[in-house]
């Protein structure tokens, strides 16, 4: 098994990890996770005005399918702004979501939704000026939750929302870095769990 497959928290790992844009590199860290260096001007995002159509960021991911809970606890270097450390899930490149943990254009760092159907919209949530977050989807049918939790425990949901997407679908993880020179972000966990929720707003 190698380093990719070894750091996803699931039993068994039915698929493989692939890289889609693979980063300028990536390095494992001494206490378990990875570090990933990002190149510059990489995001996900279908601009409501049609202005900007960017799919090109470090993107780590594997199939999964059915109900699942995902988790990533992420740790952004913050450099530039909408510098990020995302969880997303994705159908194509018209349909997919993502929760950050960003640097806002506000100078706040926040827990920032996208959901995109054809085009993207861009939601900020709460502003939490801490060094690492834990982030989650939880999928049920083509409904899905997104939440943050500080601790990896108490979750707060970010957004409740429908996504039409096939039974298998993409889950991974995104390193962003959409104006700046470059960035790196700390993946520190990723889990996938193929399990129901009971309740997706409490994401549990």
């Amino acid at each position: 098994m190698n380093l990719l497959q070894e750091f996803v928290h699931d039993i068994p790992l039915t698929t493989p990890l692939t890289w889609e844009h693979p980063p300028l590199k990536w390095e494992p860290l001494p206490n378990g996770g990875m570090r990933v260096h990002v190149p510059a001007e990489v995001d996900y995002f279908r601009s409501p005005t049609g202005a900007l159509v960017k799919d090109d960021a470090p993107y780590l991911w594997r199939y999964v399918s059915g109900d699942f809970v995902a988790r990533a606890h992420v740790r952004p270097a913050h450099t530039n702004t909408y510098d990020a450390g995302a969880l997303m899930v994705r159908h194509d490149e018209r349909n997919w979501a993502k929760i950050c943990y960003e640097s806002t254009d506000f100078g706040t760092r926040a827990a920032v939704s996208v959901v995109t159907r054809d085009v993207s919209d861009d939601a900020n949530g709460a502003d939490l000026e801490l060094p690492d977050l834990w982030l989650q989807i939880c999928r049920v049918g083509d409904v899905f939750g997104m939440h943050y939790a500080p601790d990896g425990k108490s979750w707060r949901m970010v957004r409740l929302f429908h996504l039409a997407a096939p039974r298998t679908i993409q889950v991974g993880l995104v390193a962003q870095c959409p104006i700046g020179s470059g960035t790196t972000v700390d993946f520190l966990h990723f889990s996938i769990e193929q399990r129901t929720v009971q309740d997706l707003r409490a994401g549990a």
